[in-house]
């Protein structure tokens, strides 16, 4: 240091006393190590990400930390603490669900949503309901808007038409996952299916549904209104049930299997009633 003053090699007795500089000031070093604050911060901001110093430092006092207001202070800063972390996402963790495919009516219906936009540029939603035993449409619902008291709306409109099934298969949207449609599931006995985050294909059957449904509505016309989204939806609806054959129903159409299922159905009570009379 004294050699960067003088350039002439002072000692660096000589060159403290030109700069009024104690020699116990030169020979110093910080003794102190921030890694163990600078790891609690890291470890409290990833698991608390929406607090911030005074919530941190009082962490610290509770837990018998005795460091420096100050010099945790600087820390935080020094660390950009003091910007908001973005939260990160949790993704659920849910078990692998098998694409079993339903044997009876109302055994299982899955849902999902398709979007778009009118030709204002104002985005829709459109919320499909398919029956997987027959791959009947039961609701291709468009709205703005599509809250989870919207899904149970719909679900409520199904009910008194045709019953309700015993389980529902959906992906892991918020209107899904919601408190108010898990607590009238449980009302009507309904049990929850989930896929797991990022496998679509768990919910094959109605991503099958949506691709249609894109390709001959969404993609096929331009749409002024709500209204004329939702006409057009409705004869899509009757046209697929009662006239799209399918190959994993050997070629019949939603209806065909529906009248099939339904008089095995009746066919089996009729069974159980003459073996209750013999």
């Amino acid at each position: 240091m004294a050699t960067e003053i003088s350039g002439e090699g002072f000692s660096i007795e000589r060159a403290c006393k030109v700069l009024n500089l104690s020699r116990s000031v030169y020979y110093y070093k910080a003794v102190k190590d921030d890694t163990a604050v600078i790891d609690k911060l890291n470890e409290l901001s990833e698991t608390y990400p929406t607090r911030g110093f005074d919530w941190y430092y009082g962490y610290f006092r509770n837990e018998g930390l005795g460091w420096n207001r100050k010099r945790v202070l600087r820390i935080y800063r020094k660390m950009n603490l003091k910007l908001r972390r973005r939260r990160k996402k949790r993704l659920l963790t849910r078990p692998k669900q098998p694409l079993i495919e339903a044997k009876v009516l109302n055994d299982t219906w899955s849902m999902d949503f398709v979007s778009d936009a009118l030709s204002n540029g104002r985005r829709v939603r459109v919320l499909n309901i398919i029956d997987d035993s027959t791959r009947e449409v039961l609701a291709a619902h468009a709205d703005y808007s599509i809250c989870s008291q919207k899904v149970i709306e719909v679900l409520d409109h199904l009910k008194l038409e045709r019953g309700l099934p015993k389980s529902i298969r959906t992906d892991n949207g918020p209107e899904f996952i919601s408190k108010k449609l898990a607590k009238w599931c449980e009302k009507e006995l309904i049990e929850q299916k989930f896929i797991q985050p990022g496998k679509p294909m768990q919910n094959g059957f109605n991503e099958r549904l949506n691709r249609t449904y894109r390709e001959d509505v969404l993609d096929a016309y331009f749409f002024d209104s709500l209204e004329q989204l939702r006409i057009l939806s409705d004869k899509w609806m009757y046209d697929y049930n009662n006239n799209h054959p399918h190959r994993s129903l050997n070629r019949m159409t939603p209806i065909q299997k529906k009248l099939i299922l339904e008089n095995e159905l009746k066919g089996g009570k009729g069974n159980l009633i003459k073996n209750s009379i013999t």
